[in-house]
């Protein structure tokens, strides 16, 4: 059997397992999918290896410690959306620009919301985008938070404003860790500001939240609105906080 074929047979498995009702007994799935019964085990028992399934007390099989991860995460995220959205809207009066929150995502940055700028020239839909951390606001907040590891050398240049060494990159970021927020200049795209700060529960950084628009109107206001979006981080810090200490 090919390699292909086994990665075939085994998401046909693993979907067989996910979609069925309750926990599957192997010989149903033997006689469902109608392979081997040497091969439905072997390929069983890589699922179980990877969590994508495992057994009940009776043997049958269910979806594994993976799925519940991914679900217990996404409900994370849901929650600290809810919890944000009211002071992200806030902040987004106050400043007119476009309000972002992020999570890390593997080295980069994942946008998870968004209130939208009250200009016709402002920034575009990020939600769902990633972007490297090192050109972005945000990504430098999780940095400074400590929710994301500085890259080595050679980094990525995406513009000529873009930090061009692990070292540049470092100071920044305790400069960042200095005053609460972070800033970039046209470093992830030529015209565009972002400023970010980290949002915290019992000191460990789980997300930032952002302002992000045109350099032309964000380079002179950059102190104020850093200190806003600052507050606004700590503020949801606080509320997610108060949430968690209630549940």
């Amino acid at each position: 059997m090919s390699g292909t074929q086994s990665v075939d047979r085994a998401a046909d498995l693993l979907k067989r397992v996910v979609v069925a009702q309750e926990a599957v007994s192997f010989t149903d799935l033997v006689e469902d999918c109608g392979y081997a019964r040497s091969t439905t085990s072997r390929l069983l028992s890589a699922l179980e290896r990877a969590e994508l399934i495992d057994r009940d007390d009776a043997g049958r099989w269910r979806p594994g410690g993976l799925f519940d991860l991914y679900a217990a995460r996404q409900d994370s995220v849901d929650r600290l959306v809810e919890v944000a959205r009211p002071v992200m809207e806030h902040l987004g009066e106050l400043t007119g620009e476009t309000v972002n929150l992020a999570i890390a995502r593997g080295g980069t940055v994942l946008q998870v919301a968004q209130v939208d700028s009250r200009f016709f020239l402002g920034a575009r839909d990020w939600v769902g985008v990633e972007v490297p951390a090192h050109c972005s606001a945000l990504g430098k907040a999780l940095y400074a938070g400590r929710a994301l590891a500085l890259p080595e050398d050679p980094i990525e240049q995406l513009t000529s404003s873009t930090i061009r060494t692990r070292r540049e990159l470092a100071d920044d970021v305790a400069r960042v860790r200095a005053r609460g927020w972070a800033v970039t200049l046209d470093e992830l795209e030529d015209g565009l500001t972002g400023v970010g700060a980290a949002i915290q529960i019992d000191s460990r950084t789980i997300a930032a939240l952002g302002v992000s628009g045109p350099t032309s109107r964000l380079a002179d206001t950059l102190d104020e609105v850093g200190r806003a979006v600052r507050d606004h981080a700590n503020t949801i810090s606080d509320a997610l906080s108060m949430k968690d200490g209630a549940a």
